[in-house]
């Protein structure tokens, strides 16, 4: 249709680019339609689903290489209360089916947690690739700043097959009795002639046995289920490597959504628009408006962002503690047991009925600490220094 004397044509654009470009109509005195209690159910939703999101992480974090795991003591008290209206049989096999699935979950190796692992990685990368990285080159963000999040998953890879694929330390009879002499004994947390009753050895300072790997480990930190493997003297600079690019690409994730949407918001001059509620009053836009309408147009994305930025923090909070430990040069197993102990800095003698007091001989300084996590000490190494 023509007006005025005007030609018209239709220009070939994308599917994205006659999005950004309805987003971009509004002008400064746009008003919309509000629909009664959306809103509110959207909000409701999306505070249900990210509390979802945090529930599950903190019980992965707190079952994973645990002897008797908080999920299995909640199992245990639900079962005693549901004993009450459950016949006996009924509970017996409830009791088996639930107790050996957490069994097999957290306490074998297996490889559920590193499938679930890629697909996670594979799901958020997919809706990047499929949609926010088409946006952004519409809008003619950086190609680099695009990148980014592929070159950091590249490194994020390779850092998570080394840790995953590596030995992280076992102790066999064929290396006892170098892995002995490499560290000394606290007297406090690593007492000399403890043996090993799985493994029938005597174990060396700061070294632990595995009951998910079923072995000794040196210098041992944790059982990873998500690496499906222990992490410990021999794999531990890879895991810190993989620890903080795997928040890295996160973080940049998130950045690039945020950046993505807030480009959305200002073309499309939200923030100064209006919009009716369910009794014809118009109000100024505010953010739970904001927000649900950036779910209507892009709901995946809005999706994914929520799931990203909670995983930047549960990550960002664990790579600062991980950081921790590498500057004091202590384990997660030893700060664990730390926590039975007094801890002093001082070394002093006390009468066996007091508090045993626990010092970190370990440390050397941060930067001799940092050399350590890299380049682990050998025998021959601790001979000379002596």
């Amino acid at each position: 249709m023509c007006c005025l004397g005007w030609s018209c044509s239709i220009p070939v654009v994308s599917e994205s680019q006659a999005l950004l470009q309805g987003l971009s109509l509004g002008g400064s005195h746009s008003c919309f339609s509000f629909v009664p209690g959306l809103g509110m159910d959207f909000l409701t939703l999306f505070l249900v689903y990210l509390c979802f999101v945090l529930l599950v992480t903190a019980l992965l974090c707190l079952c994973s290489g645990r002897k008797e795991s908080f999920l299995a003591r909640s199992v245990t008290r639900a079962s005693q209360v549901l004993s009450l209206v459950i016949p006996t049989q009924l509970q017996r096999v409830a009791h088996r089916v639930a107790h050996g699935a957490l069994h097999r979950l957290f306490h074998t190796r297996s490889c559920l947690f590193v499938v679930l692992h890629i697909a996670l990685q594979a799901a958020v990368f997919g809706e990047y690739t499929w949609e926010v990285f088409g946006y952004c080159w519409e809008l003619q963000f950086p190609l680099l700043l695009l990148l980014l999040p592929y070159l950091l998953l590249a490194g994020n890879m390779g850092c998570f097959l080394l840790c995953s694929r590596a030995n992280p330390g076992i102790i066999t009879k064929s290396n006892h009795a170098s892995l002995v002499k490499v560290y000394a004994y606290d007297g406090v947390m690593f007492q000399r002639g403890t043996v090993c009753p799985t493994c029938t050895m005597e174990k060396p300072a700061r070294s632990k046995h595995c009951s998910v790997c079923g072995t000794c480990v040196h210098r041992f930190d944790h059982h990873c289920v998500w690496l499906n493997n222990c992490v410990g003297a021999s794999n531990a600079a890879w895991f810190l490597l993989y620890l903080l690019s795997l928040t890295a690409t996160a973080t940049a994730l998130a950045a690039i959504t945020l950046s993505f949407l807030s480009h959305v918001v200002q073309l499309s001059n939200l923030l100064h628009s209006t919009y009716l509620d369910a009794q014809g009053q118009e109000h100024p836009v505010e953010i739970p408006f904001l927000v649900q309408h950036l779910f209507l147009t892009f709901p995946r994305i809005v999706f994914m962002l929520g799931f990203v930025i909670l995983l930047t923090l549960v990550l960002g909070g664990y790579s600062a503690f991980s950081l921790y430990l590498a500057f004091t040069n202590q384990t997660t197993n030893e700060w664990c047991k730390s926590r039975r102990f007094g801890v002093s800095h001082h070394v002093s003698s006390q009468p066996p009925d007091r508090q045993v007091v626990y010092k970190n001989i370990y440390s050397k300084g941060i930067w001799r600490n940092l050399k350590e996590i890299f380049r682990p000490p050998t025998a021959l190494e601790r001979k000379k220094k002596t």
